[in-house]
């Protein structure tokens, strides 16, 4: 027997393969400080120098700085994705991704201004090099066609929602109470946790993830410098700018990158349709991508609101006060990550049963109803604005259902979208199409800074403008999705 077929025989993680577990705790540690960190980011951008002294800019730039963060933390996923392909392998790819990460929160943890760009750098490239590629030593772990392949990656997933929840508990109490540097310092520290049990326990992994795609010795080599070259430019770009030789505005570098992501990915899916040479079958199912493709990134907009505008709405306008007790505003931020735990079973068992009965709706459908659930959860909180703008502060209650409304919309959208772009991408072009679905989270991202800004730029009295834009941009793409249900219904090639 192999070592890899003696690793995908262990069974000792839940009857999984006991490099689960390996992955597991890496990915609950890596996403304890992700969380963390951005619960705080924001608030600590945008509150003033006395007291727990923050960084005093304004709301527009600091939603503008957050949305950059946001994006890039999944576009650079696509570059991460190929290191590990062709120079790294994945396993390396998630180590190095972990050191980078850790090296970033523990630069955020400096009490400067000067690295704290720098710091924010560091954690969106180590977050790409680890993100797309510790997903894939999951998929390794298990034969092709192993029965419990569906359900490992539940129980890997079931790691984000505890490490975010780790992550606003203690990051967001030690950031806000003591002092913003000890909740960025936190979050490295979690990350080292990660960091240490992934190396101690890596060779639970076997060969997994191991060793990268086999091509000739001298094109690597070529590859290699290339990249090093191009790291080595990027470096003394943003090594640069720390040092303050170039500025930009962040609003303007925010709106440049956004339209930069539109139209590659416009592109890409034109050649694709046009010059792919792929069938009417596949030209359909393109068609229908590219729409799931822009609903996911106007989903991803308003859901990322909760780190950006919802957070300076609650710090400014919500009780929470519970008895003597003064709960963090990035407290509030658990709310998602706890409802996830608690409604995702109920969502599997309901496709099923419609399932069952032939009542199950199609994927475009289930994309409105996500983009349904994200509308409603902005009316929640027009009325909350509304009542603010008479008697501050309103009560918790109506973040409760705004996040209880946003995560099930994420629950009808997200595992659906990811599922659609696996299943009725052309097969030959899976990879990059995959790439396109990290994309539609890296313009979500983007537009959530803009979004924020905009809608905190004057307090209240800009909110309400906003956040209405944001429900009929919703409701319209939902009827546009259940509209097209109806024209692919029997016709899309699965």
């Amino acid at each position: 027997m192999s070592e890899q077929e003696s690793n995908l025989s262990q069974s000792n993680f839940f009857g999984h393969p006991i490099g689960l577990r390996t992955l597991f705790f890496t990915e609950l540690w890596e996403r304890m400080s992700y969380y963390g960190m951005r619960g705080l980011l924001v608030l600590y951008m945008t509150i003033g120098v006395v007291g727990n002294p923050g960084l005093g800019w304004s709301n527009v730039e600091a939603n503008a700085i957050y949305g950059i963060y946001a994006g890039m933390v999944y576009f650079l996923a696509l570059p991460g994705g190929w290191l590990a392909d062709n120079l790294l392998g994945y396993q390396k790819a998630v180590l190095y991704g972990a050191l980078i990460i850790m090296l970033g929160h523990f630069t955020l943890a400096i009490p400067l201004e000067e690295t704290f760009i720098l710091g924010l750098a560091f954690v969106a490239i180590g977050t790409g090099l680890l993100k797309p590629n510790i997903s894939s030593i999951v998929g390794q772990l298990y034969a092709d066609h192993d029965e419990r392949r569906d359900s490992g990656f539940t129980i890997f997933y079931m790691s984000i929602n505890i490490g975010s929840m780790l992550g606003f508990a203690v990051c967001g109490y030690l950031g806000e109470r003591i002092g913003w540097h000890w909740g960025f310092g936190a979050a490295g520290i979690g990350m080292l946790f990660g960091v240490i049990q992934f190396v101690y326990f890596r060779s639970q992994l076997g060969t997994a993830g191991l060793n990268p795609n086999e091509m000739a010795e001298g094109r690597r080599s070529t590859l290699r410098l290339w990249t090093i070259i191009t790291v080595l430019f990027f470096a003394a770009v943003v090594i640069s700018g720390v040092l303050g030789l170039w500025s930009i505005d962040p609003v303007f570098f925010a709106e440049r990158f956004r339209d930069f992501l539109v139209v590659i990915s416009f592109i890409y899916f034109g050649y694709l349709f046009f010059f792919a040479g792929l069938t009417s079958f596949e030209k359909k199912n393109v068609l229908m991508l590219l729409l799931l493709f822009v609903g996911a990134a106007a989903f991803w907009s308003g859901f990322d609101q909760s780190a950006g505008s919802l957070s300076i709405f609650t710090r400014d306008y919500v009780n929470l006060t519970f008895g003597s007790f003064q709960a963090p505003v990035s407290w509030t931020q658990f709310l998602n990550p706890l409802f996830v735990v608690m409604f995702a079973p109920f969502f599997a068992y309901l496709w099923v049963f419609l399932g069952k009965r032939n009542l199950n709706p199609n994927t475009p459908i289930k994309f409105a109803i996500g983009l349904i659930f994200m509308g409603l959860g902005f009316i929640v909180m027009l009325y909350a604005v509304q009542y603010a703008m008479v008697e501050a502060p309103v009560g918790v209650q109506w973040l409760l259902l705004t996040y209880l409304l946003h995560t099930f919309g994420e629950l009808a959208l997200s595992p659906v979208g990811l599922s659609a772009f696996s299943r009725y991408s052309p097969k030959k072009y899976l990879g990059q199409m995959m790439g396109l679905w990290f994309l539609a989270s890296s313009l979500g991202g983007v537009l959530a800074g803009l979004f924020g800004g905009e809608a905190t730029e004057s307090g209240l009295s800009s909110m309400t403008p906003i956040f209405s834009e944001l429900i009929y941009y919703y409701l319209i793409l939902a009827a546009v999705l259940i509209v097209l249900s109806f024209f692919i219904k029997g016709k899309v090639n699965s």
